[in-house]
């Protein structure tokens, strides 16, 4: 009896345009409905304002409940790519103080920002970025050399919206381990500023005094330390530079 030679599967047909689409239709419906309710003016300094009573007694009850349902909505805000996610970081600290509220923000940014990177991937995976041209990808071969520090750079650099940077590293191959990494830890000192900001705003209402975000991060205090994150970040593209040059190099 004679033996079937194995051959190769064939390869998996592509999927539907409206399939791969999907995830992202369903995130710009939930960010249209979440306009369309109304919810801008709930997550704003004049929301906080306004409920600041009804929000510390909810959280005196439900503590635990709380924190975690802000962690979820914050994952949600961030997946539908909210562009006003400062705010609801503030929120954070002034629920549950700098440090608790900090970790919620940090949790449910990594997961809302995980998730429309996933949508994205699905929908477009690297297609957009063979499109770009040349420069687009010597970007995405020096990503590829230095993927965790490039994330991470991106992350602690308060000049790129938030939501801008969840998705264009889904246009690249990155693995999505690093991306999840760099997120996390990359905007726990942008967290945690905004969230201290959080936890004192409320002697500012009562001083009658506006909360400014506007240069907050670009405060010597607070910019000075994201740089040196920054620099840190750099040496492993420095010191591969520096080991790949040719002997003699100048």
């Amino acid at each position: 009896m004679t033996e079937t030679p194995l051959t190769d599967a064939p390869p998996a047909a592509p999927k539907p345009l409206w399939k791969r689409l999907l995830p992202l239709g369903i995130i710009a419906a939930a960010l249209a409905a979440f306009f369309a309710l109304g919810g801008p003016g709930y997550v704003s300094i004049d929301g906080l304002r306004d409920n600041r009573e009804a929000l510390s007694a909810l959280v005196a009850d439900n503590f635990l409940l709380v924190w975690l349902g802000f962690i979820a909505l914050y994952a949600v805000l961030v997946g539908i790519s909210f562009p006003g996610a400062s705010f609801l970081s503030i929120f954070g600290g002034f629920l549950f103080g700098t440090w608790v509220g900090g970790l919620g923000v940090v949790v449910g940014a990594t997961l809302g920002a995980t998730a429309i990177f996933l949508a994205a991937r699905y929908a477009f995976g690297d297609a957009l970025a063979r499109k770009a041209g040349p420069y687009m990808q010597k970007f995405e071969a020096g990503l590829k050399k230095n993927e965790l520090s490039y994330l991470f750079i991106l992350r602690l650099i308060p000049a790129f919206p938030f939501f801008i940077v969840n998705i264009v590293p889904a246009l690249f191959d990155v693995h999505w381990r690093n991306y999840v990494l760099s997120t996390f830890f990359g905007i726990i000192p942008g967290s945690l500023v905004y969230a201290s900001v959080g936890a004192g705003v409320g002697a500012i209402f009562d001083a009658g005094e506006d909360v400014e975000l506007s240069g907050l991060m670009l405060q010597p205090q607070i910019i000075l330390p994201i740089l040196g994150l920054i620099a840190l970040s750099l040496l492993p593209i420095l010191y591969k530079t520096i080991k790949g040059a040719p002997a003699g190099a100048a």
